[in-house]
């Protein structure tokens, strides 16, 4: 057990006998949990030997799944009390955690950003959906978060059930009806009892074996997809992005209109599960439904059970940057290259081909456009999830640690690596980090919202510009901004 050292923290507040057993951190910090929360009714005399105990097996059980949420676990010890010490990565979300006590998925982390948003809701419709939370296979937590917005599940659930829908199984049903050519088992007393008697002679009564879809899910699938359009229909005031989800909820429903909608029963559903030939599709189709019909949601720190799920910042930052860039590109014009899409790649040819490492360049933006005095302009964007600009409006670069300032200029002669891809005869290069929004403010007014350099390449003028957008700010001003620093 490691003696404590003296860092910065964020310390978890104690899980007591009848709080929220949810507990909450922030990415890229270092957080501390009393490994005597894990204690259940009267503690001891001496808690702290039996607090250790179970903080070990708390670690032991949840290590794999902290390892794969890039958060590293151990123990602190002062001379008086344990803790649980959790290094977090870059990775928000929610994930369930085992109890030491019970083995059970008793306890919840919730991981949000170190940097002031307005939260996962509001600013994927910002995005316009650019990126999306990822769903995990793991057991439910116990709280979920009423202020993520129902439509941001509601993108997962509708994906899931369009590909439920586009391999739906089809399967031999009985059915019977009046045809005018016998197939299979002819009933013939209801022949002779009702159509000889009514005179409809060619009309024969038969049962027989047809190739149909399975209309009992179609019946749930439809269901679902009428609660899940009257969910959006009362979000509609959250912007584009839930206009376009009603779209395609209605673009379903026209393919399940043929069955009348009907909620599955519990044994229902788990039949489906128990189904010999299931695919990931199949199941990944129910368990959507499944969620849309308990009203789950995302988990945090809300009332009800919630879905664990987890989203990369530096994706996420990456995807706020392409916003601001694309109205960037609406307001001074040309055409914007995205990397998320691979429009950016920029392949390494090396000889011989096996010694090479790095494969290829893939600068996050492009912009492309023609200046004012007609000349090729390329503007290149590269965005990095980390506290670098926090750390340099804070300490001078001289006061600042020596790994801060290596990472800082690897940074820089990446973003600068990336102006060689460009032929035009005026680049500008921008390292942009986040930053929260007081700094935001405190810069503007002093009119140090971002950091100009110039470089002599030649015949090609090459710019260096460093700055730092919020996530929790208008659009329009940092297109303002960009647009000045980039001019």
């Amino acid at each position: 057990m490691k003696r404590r050292r003296s860092v910065n923290r964020n310390p978890i507040v104690p899980i007591k006998p009848g709080e929220s057993p949810c507990f909450e951190v922030v990415d890229s910090s270092m957080a501390c949990l009393p490994a005597v929360s894990f204690l259940k009714g009267n503690l001891p005399r001496e808690p702290q030997s039996m607090a250790a105990r179970l903080a070990k097996q708390f670690i032991r059980q949840n290590e794999g799944i902290l390892k794969n949420f890039g958060i590293s676990a151990g123990l602190d010890y002062d001379g008086s009390s344990v803790d649980v010490v959790l290094q977090t990565g870059t990775r928000v979300g929610a994930i369930p955690l085992l109890s030491p006590t019970s083995g059970k998925p008793d306890y919840g982390l919730i991981i949000k950003p170190r940097f002031d948003w307005p939260g996962i809701g509001s600013m994927l419709g910002k995005m316009g959906w650019r990126v999306v939370p990822s769903l995990l296979q793991l057991p439910l937590l116990p709280r979920s978060d009423r202020k993520i917005p129902q439509w941001v599940l509601s993108t997962t659930i509708l994906l899931r059930i369009k590909e439920l829908l586009d391999c739906l199984e089809r399967r031999f049903e009985l059915a019977e009806s009046n045809l005018q050519a016998p197939r299979g088992n002819i009933r013939w007393s209801r022949y002779i009892t009702s159509n000889i008697s009514a005179a409809r002679f060619l009309d024969v009564p038969c049962r027989y074996p047809d190739l149909r879809d399975d209309r009992e899910l179609k019946a749930a699938v439809h269901f679902t997809l009428r609660k899940q359009l009257a969910s959006l229909e009362g979000q509609r005031n959250a912007g584009a992005i839930v206009l376009q989800l009603i779209g395609i909820c209605q673009s379903l429903l026209e393919r399940v209109r043929s069955v009348i909608p009907k909620q599955p029963t519990a044994v229902t559903l788990g039949a489906w599960y128990r189904g010999s030939v299931r695919t990931r599709v199949f199941h990944d189709g129910l368990q959507a439904m499944e969620w849309a019909i308990e009203d789950r949601g995302l988990a945090g720190l809300g009332d009800m059970q919630g879905l664990p799920w987890v989203m990369p910042m530096e994706e996420f930052f990456e995807a706020w940057m392409e916003t601001v860039a694309a109205a960037l590109t609406r307001r001074i014009g040309g055409v914007l290259h995205v990397g998320r899409k691979r429009e950016t790649v920029a392949p390494l040819v090396w000889d011989p081909p096996y010694i090479g490492s790095q494969k290829y360049l893939l600068p996050d933006l492009t912009l492309e456009r023609l200046s004012a005095r007609g000349e090729k302009e390329t503007i290149i964007f590269d965005a990095k999830y980390k506290g670098h600009w926090e750390d340099l409006n804070q300490e001078r670069w001289g006061r600042l640690d020596e790994e801060l300032r290596e990472r800082h200029r690897a940074d820089l002669l990446q973003v600068l690596a990336y102006s060689t891809l460009s032929e035009a005869s005026r680049i500008t290069s921008c390292l942009v980090y986040p930053c929260q929004k007081h700094t935001w403010e405190s810069l503007k007014k002093r009119g140090m919202l971002y950091h100009r350099a110039a470089l002599n390449a030649g015949r090609r003028s090459v710019n260096l510009v460093l700055m730092a957008i919020p996530m929790e700010a208008d659009v329009e001003e940092m297109v303002q901004t960009l647009a000045v620093a980039v001019s």
